[in-house]
């Protein structure tokens, strides 16, 4: 058995990587539909970007609910109903006559059909991987990162020759048939599956907690709720970058210039996400080897870093679009490394619904990431204050993962290792 289910766990992998393939345009390709929208609809640039924020708002602090409804109901009726969702919402946007429509179609009802399948795809891999939990949570996420690439050129060509209302209902129809065809691969591991993983080795086992939280009991500890600061943390300063690069690059007069012959947003674009993809597997990989505290540190510094070389060179289009792609390649592993974390730390049996309760803090991040950070930039006239604030916050969090992190996570696998549940529990 433990052969097949092996062999059954990777399928299960490439299953939850097309499902968030099928979701991915709504976050991350948002920003090219900012300008045809507003000049349609009107509206401030900081109106617009609350449709921005209801999508993640939605997405997110609905996730323990939408997690839940999957362990309950099982991924594939679950799933299978958020990609349904998430592209009823881009052809009823296509629609919108109204900011209000626009944020109740867009916003509310993508938010929610892409909440579904991105909580009920992590929670469900971290479970099929006991061994892998970075790896697979990261290969897993790297669809939601990646997808973007498949869709950035074309959106933006049929955006430039048919009108974003025409695009909007041709990529909806795409998102929903190719997530609800996804979802018909996807099932829960047995209960066996937890005897029938592999070993972990001794290292990783030392890092892993030895038996499963409730949410209720995950909620009353202190590593949680660090967890959740560090999240809400990182989440804000990528949300920043994410929501406004666009504008960003319009202000500073490098968006349509060519960059080897393409224009610098869309190339940047495409770049940021593919760097946005490979980084969930690389680190997640890499944190499955040398511990995920150390890995934090060596990813949330480098994207401060490039941010702060961004900076540096506002106004040189190649610049631009290389360093946007560093950036994302040291902010895109927070989905890789906070699920697998939690899932170390509070165990396989309540996995979904307890990174559902986590996933809040990608909510508390988009409102400073989105409407705030274009408030920021009105209210100072530029767009450097927003973009210093992201270096600070990518260092802070980097400086919690290596200085306290480490120190509960170690003190809380070793209470639950000599605690009187100290039972491993059956994933089920």
């Amino acid at each position: 058995m433990a052969d097949r289910l092996n062999r059954d766990r990777w399928w299960q992998l490439v299953f939850g990587f097309i499902a968030m393939m099928a979701i991915s345009s709504p976050q991350y390709v948002w920003t090219l539909f900012v300008g045809p929208i507003g000049k349609e609809l009107g509206g401030s640039l900081a109106a617009l970007q609350v449709t921005f924020l209801l999508l993640i708002v939605l997405q997110t602090f609905f996730s323990p609910f939408q997690a839940y409804l999957v362990e309950r109901f099982g991924p594939r009726l679950l799933i299978s109903i958020g990609a349904a969702l998430s592209g009823l919402s881009w052809i009823l946007a296509a629609h919108a006559s109204s900011l209000l429509a626009l944020y109740l179609t867009y916003g509310v009802l993508g938010g929610i059909g892409t909440g579904i399948i991105y909580v009920g795809v992590i929670g469900l891999m971290v479970r099929w991987f006991p061994n892998q939990r970075g790896l697979a949570a990261g290969a897993t996420a790297a669809g939601y990162g990646a997808g973007a690439i498949v869709t950035t050129f074309p959106i933006s060509n049929m955006l430039a020759s048919s009108g974003y209302a025409h695009t909007l209902v041709v990529f909806g129809i795409i998102q929903a048939v190719v997530g609800v065809l996804a979802a018909q691969g996807l099932r829960n591991p047995p209960l066996e599956w937890a005897q029938a993983a592999p070993q972990l080795g001794a290292a990783r086992e030392a890092r892993q907690t030895r038996r499963s939280f409730s949410p209720r009991e995950m909620v009353g500890t202190p590593v949680f709720w660090l967890l959740f600061v560090m999240m809400s943390l990182m989440s804000t300063s990528g949300l920043m970058i994410v929501a406004n690069i666009g504008p960003f690059a319009k202000d500073y007069g490098v968006a349509t210039a060519l960059v080897w012959g393409v224009a610098a947003l869309p190339l940047s674009l495409t770049l940021s996400r593919f760097t946005n993809g490979l980084t969930r597997p690389f680190f997640g990989w890499v944190s499955d080897h040398i511990g995920r505290e150390y890995t934090m540190c060596i990813a949330f510094g480098l994207e401060g870093i490039a941010v702060l070389l961004l900076l540096l060179f506002l106004h040189n289009p190649a610049m631009f679009v290389l360093l946007t792609g560093l950036a994302f390649f040291g902010w895109g592993e927070i989905f890789s490394l906070f699920p697998s974390t939690l899932t170390d730390l509070f165990g396989p049996g309540h996995a979904t619904t307890n990174y559902g309760i986590l996933y809040i803090a990608q909510g508390v991040g988009s409102v400073l990431g989105g409407p705030v950070a274009a408030a920021i930039r009105a209210a100072a006239g530029s767009w450097v204050p927003v973009f210093l604030s992201v270096v600070c916050l990518d260092i802070l969090t980097a400086l919690l993962a290596f200085f306290v992190l480490r120190r509960l996570r170690t003190q809380w696998v070793a209470q639950s290792v000599l605690g009187p549940s100290g039972a491993v529990t059956a994933v089920g």
